[in-house]
């Protein structure tokens, strides 16, 4: 089942993907695809819809990230071996968090916006996951279980704002559209394996990343477990796992973000996202 949110900026609705493909509202049935709708009842009383009974939606309306009231975004960095050595830091022995603010959150082809004094904007193709269930203290083997589903998340960088000066990724990963997430999200019975996919990013038409989550050096189910021994995880709670090589800060020459560049990143059975880049005035 693909769950999204369509609409304007913060004025979302919420709605699924039918099996033709085609967009149906959701508001009749759920107020939005956020807390205690992500739980398994929820999501069990969804897939007894008929979709052809829920009302289409006409045009082509804009997406929104396709999970409402997030109250926790957490990162997780340096989660691929191969990104490590690019950027010449040790693979972690435990997974490095960060957070993201959740006023960065934004849809899968919202522009990505810069202020005029960021200088060295980067790309992060990167394999997202939802919480479903409240997770406190879980087993890895629990993990999966509390997940309601995964998505697209595009970890949008401002690499002078995370590593120089005080040096903090919280500043670094945080603008306003520096989280894009979606096209929608693709509930968790439908990916067999989340260590089985496969993540992309062209910028301008060129491929700049390549990568699999099976090469991640902590799974999604022991990030989720690892995660839960420090806060408690609730519904709606986003986190994203980290992202492969080819982010502009490792080339040689290295190549940062600029007006009018287009970025285009998918996720094996989570779609598509397409930004273009703005700097603001």
């Amino acid at each position: 089942m693909k769950l999204v949110r369509y609409g304007e900026m913060g004025a979302e609705k919420p709605g699924l993907i039918g099996p033709n493909g085609s967009l149906r509202d959701l508001s009749d049935v759920i107020d939005d695809v956020a807390g205690d709708q992500l739980g398994d009842a929820a999501l069990d009383k969804l897939r007894g819809l008929d979709a052809q009974d829920l009302p289409p939606v006409a045009g082509t309306p804009r997406f929104g990230a396709p999970v409402g009231r997030v109250g926790k975004f957490i990162g997780v960095g340096l989660n691929y071996a191969d990104h490590a050595a690019e950027t010449g830091a040790a693979i972690p022995e435990e997974p490095v968090l960060f957070t993201k603010a959740t006023s960065c959150i934004s849809g899968p082809n919202d522009d990505v916006r810069f202020p005029r004094r960021a200088e060295k904007g980067d790309w992060e193709v990167e394999l997202a996951l939802v919480i479903g269930r409240k997770a406190k203290n879980i087993k890895e083997s629990q993990s999966l279980d509390h997940i309601a589903g995964y998505c697209i998340c595009n970890d949008i960088s401002e690499r002078a704002f995370q590593l120089e000066g005080t040096g903090q990724w919280l500043k670094g990963k945080s603008h306003d559209s520096w989280g894009p997430l979606g096209p929608w999200l693709v509930t968790r019975d439908e990916i067999a394996d989340p260590q089985a996919l496969e993540l992309w990013l062209d910028l301008n038409g060129e491929r700049a990343q390549t990568g699999a989550t099976a090469t991640m050096v902590f799974p999604v189910a022991e990030l989720v477990s690892f995660i839960s021994r420090f806060m408690t995880l609730l519904p709606g709670d986003v986190i994203t796992t980290g992202t492969p090589p080819g982010v502009g800060m490792a080339r040689d020459p290295q190549r940062f973000l600029r007006q009018g560049d287009e970025m285009r990143l998918g996720v094996t059975g989570l779609g598509e996202q397409l930004h273009n880049v703005v700097i603001e005035a």
